[in-house]
């Protein structure tokens, strides 16, 4: 390279470094810019706000740096990018592959029985649902809402925990790949299939392993590798790739924050009814309601995508200190996972670790008429079902119920939202209703911390 050519090299480097940093800024305008639909403003909306936008900085630039050719597992949301209002019992990982080509999946469990629908050990065990799921392209990328067209986008094949085979000792393998093999039986994903009349190709690989026994289930141990990369060393990088890393880092970052801005305004109607939203006419209601959630939903395209398995509720709460949210859920079918979790406006899932801002079905009393009851409050009422919301007086409410085999309509949950006075709690529940002591709160919340450190190692 003569030195002319070195000189226009690094030009053309600096160029495409400063069209990232614009494009981080125009991430950055959607925090407080009214045509980017940003929450409302107050100290802590804005102070989460640089966090979210730092967040998918983040992820834009671990994405723009991964190879689908030599994949490796990476996790897509942890506590430093929460966002999509996250599943706070999720551990949530991702790997992008080219499905023209072939994978293989191994990966070890502690035990998991209860997979298999048998009663689960009381020691270390496996996530409570473990579910793999491969789709033609990742939600957001566009930074347009016309993305959510059907057809846009597909998952090319599903995996659940309940369909996997696992061996004695917990290991199993999972073949990806874009034929099924001839007389395979062992484990397997479609990455290349066709939807009327269009062929859609598998590029992102996703895991989502869900706990229910914070103290005793833990991760998977994984591991994807493309068949035949160790014939093929991966070539070093050179100045064009790396314009290209840094060109597509600035542009995830820019058109995720953008995309879900507008669909928390528009879609989901967050801050009130929009001629666009996800549910339709709704009674009238906006598909997030305040003070209210709307009825069991099942995955769509026209509500963000999500877990393929889930049937999902949702809604707005808008308290102040003398307020209460009573939410109860009769719940017909025993279902593989149930959490119930709050997030702030951006869709991050609020601080698990140090406030008890989510419950799942594990965790939680279930009361003696089989109703499970959740209390949404800032100030701690002294029962054990109640979900903390760190002090944040707007935010979300979620539910997520996990069915691998979705029951007939008229069994799905049942849901209804009261808003009641703090001091009339206890009178709006049994008599039978679990308390909490300051120190059953302080065990509680150590519990979190050792299960999030152990969550979300980096070792």
């Amino acid at each position: 390279m003569s030195d002319q050519q070195l000189e226009q090299t690094k030009q053309k480097l600096r160029d495409a470094f400063d069209r990232m940093i614009e494009n981080f800024q125009a991430a950055r305008d959607a925090i407080d810019t009214a045509e980017l639909f940003p929450v409302p403003a107050s100290d802590r909306n804005l102070a989460e706000g640089y966090r979210y936008v730092m967040g998918f900085m983040l992820n834009g630039i671990e994405r723009a740096l991964s190879d689908p050719l030599y994949p490796r597992f990476r996790r897509a949301i942890q506590p430093m990018n929460r966002s999509t209002i996250d599943n706070a019992d999720a551990v949530y990982l991702a790997a992008e592959i080219d499905g023209n080509y072939s994978y293989k999946i191994t990966g070890k469990a502690l035990d998991s029985r209860h997979w298999r629908g048998e009663d689960p050990c009381q020691g270390p065990r496996a996530p409570q649902y473990v579910i793999f799921e491969l789709a033609s392209g990742y939600a957001g990328d566009s930074g347009s809402l016309k993305e959510m067209m059907p057809g846009t986008r597909i998952n090319t094949a599903v995996l659940d925990c309940h369909n996997l085979s696992v061996e004695a000792d917990g290991s199993f393998e999972i073949l990806i790949a874009p034929e099924k093999p001839a007389g395979y039986l062992g484990n397997f994903m479609l990455s290349r299939r066709e939807s009327r009349g269009k062929e859609y190709v598998g590029s992102f690989l996703t895991c989502r392993e869900l706990f229910h026994d914070w103290e005793n289930e833990d991760l998977l141990d994984l591991e994807i590798l493309r068949l035949g990369c160790e014939l093929e060393p991966r070539p070093p990088l050179d100045s064009a790739a790396a314009m290209q890393m840094m060109d597509r880092t600035g542009t995830i970052a820019k058109n995720q924050v953008h995309f879900w801005n507008a669909f928390n305004t528009i879609t989901l109607e967050t801050y009130g009814k929009t001629q666009w939203g996800a549910g339709g006419d709704n009674d009238g209601k906006a598909f997030m309601p305040t003070n209210d959630m709307n009825p069991p939903n099942a995955l769509g395209i026209a509500t963000g995508g999500g877990q393929s398995t889930n049937i999902y509720a949702g809604g707005v709460y808008q308290l102040d200190d003398s307020q209460a949210l009573l939410i109860q859920s009769e719940v017909p079918v025993p279902p593989s996972f149930m959490g119930f979790h709050l997030a702030n406006l951006w869709g991050e899932s609020l601080d698990f670790e140090s406030y008890q801002s989510n419950l799942n079905a594990h965790m939680m009393q279930r009361d003696e008429d089989g109703m499970y009851r959740w209390v949404v409050c800032h100030r701690d009422p002294g029962i054990a079902n109640w979900v903390d919301t760190t002090g944040l007086p707007h935010g979300y409410l979620t539910i997520r119920w996990t069915y691998p085999q979705q029951p007939p309509k008229e069994d799905w949950p049942s849901l209804t939202v009261a808003l009641i006075p703090f001091e009339e709690i206890r009178s709006h529940l049994p008599a039978e209703t679990a308390t909490a002591s300051a120190a059953d709160r302080g065990a509680g919340r150590l519990m979190r911390h050792r299960h999030v450190q152990r969550r979300y190692r980096q070792y």
